[in-house]
């Protein structure tokens, strides 16, 4: 290996890191707010670019049902509860979100044409079609179980994750598509070409990071997120509602895992279950963290990004089996390190 393979291959791993770490920013999120280890985060990553590619195709987006199916399930339980409490104030916010959301994202779909959209018009039809099932999911599956044990919040994850990958298979198919490149322009730094998607992700993803910063440094909501996941018992005295924490958390996931499949779709194809495996890389920088540190979630992504990249060239058959290696030692140092405590204390 000379110097300019080394830096090839460090711009894979770095611009493969910079999707990882927005993952483990969501994993360390959904985890520290809600409890919740999030497995199906990678489908919605498959989910956001499988949509922008149905737009540029000139489809209907099989998620385009997904959202009118949970937003019908989820106005179904809210108006009985609402009803049998007698919260009648209620009733139009369940129904605007759950029925004329969807609706009027539907007259978008089918009166316009989305195929004649500007990329970055799609892009955000996308991300409005998406994103919206985030909080969707956690009030079907995870809300009614928010004071469940940390184990059985886990199986329910892993049962969301098989029922969105064969939903996935149902609206898209076996078939992978790619989308078109935000930008065909690249740039000589000295041995190296960096081309103008790797700029536009690790870019994109940098200004995502950063404007999570601020959201959580600046803004009410940010903050109150922030008190959930230091003590959910003292956040819920001081009036904080956790089951919008918990909402708030799922949408904010569904936001990065969308955008991460938008911008890699144009780098690799995106099947139905590709998100899967991106998601467990991401999963394995957000245990680098320990479940609870941004920082170093972020960089144990950018870890896993530069190993997968050079374990590529060095054992390319191999490459899967050392990236996910990497978290047995990780896991063994937090063992000895940390200490027990049991949960029901």
């Amino acid at each position: 290996m000379d110097l300019q393979i080394a830096l090839l291959l460090g711009q894979d791993g770095i611009t493969n890191g910079a999707i990882y770490a927005l993952l483990s920013l969501a994993l360390v999120l959904v985890f520290t707010v809600t409890r919740v280890i999030y497995i199906p985060q990678g489908e919605f990553v498959a989910f956001g670019a499988l949509t922008l590619a149905s737009f540029q195709a000139g489809k209907t987006p099989g998620t385009l049902w997904l959202l009118i199916g949970a937003g019908v399930a989820v106005a179904l339980v809210d108006l009985t509860i609402a009803l049998r409490s007698g919260v009648l104030r209620r009733i139009p916010r369940i129904v605007g979100w759950n029925l004329v959301y969807p609706a009027a994202v539907a007259a978008i779909v089918f009166l316009l044409k989305p195929s004649e959209f500007p990329l970055l018009a799609q892009i955000a039809l996308a991300l409005v079609l998406v994103v919206p099932l985030g909080p969707m999911v956690y009030r079907l599956a995870f809300q009614p179980l928010a004071e469940a044990s940390v184990l059985v919040l886990l199986i329910v994850s892993v049962a969301v994750h098989l029922a969105l990958v064969g939903l996935g298979l149902l609206f898209f198919g076996a078939e992978g598509s790619r989308t078109p490149a935000f930008s065909d322009a690249s740039f000589d730094l000295g041995l190296v070409k960096v081309n103008g998607q790797t700029l536009w992700v690790v870019g994109a993803s940098l200004l995502l990071i950063v404007a999570l910063a601020v959201f959580f440094e600046r803004t009410i909501y940010g903050k109150a997120l922030r008190a959930t996941a230091m003590n959910r018992t003292g956040a819920r005295l001081m009036g904080i509602s956790t089951i919008m924490a918990g909402k708030l958390s799922f949408l904010l996931a569904a936001l990065i895992g969308a955008f991460s499949g938008i911008l890699i779709a144009p780098i690799t194809t995106i099947y139905y279950d590709t998100g899967f495996l991106i998601g467990l890389k991401g999963f394995v920088g957000a245990i680098v963290g320990g479940l609870g540190s941004y920082p170093i979630a972020a960089a144990g992504a950018i870890l896993v990004g530069l190993l997968e990249a050079f374990s590529s060239f060095w054992a390319s058959a191999f490459k899967e089996v050392i990236v996910f290696t990497l978290i047995i030692p990780v896991l063994v140092w937090l063992s000895l390190t940390t200490r027990h405590v049991e949960e029901d204390e």
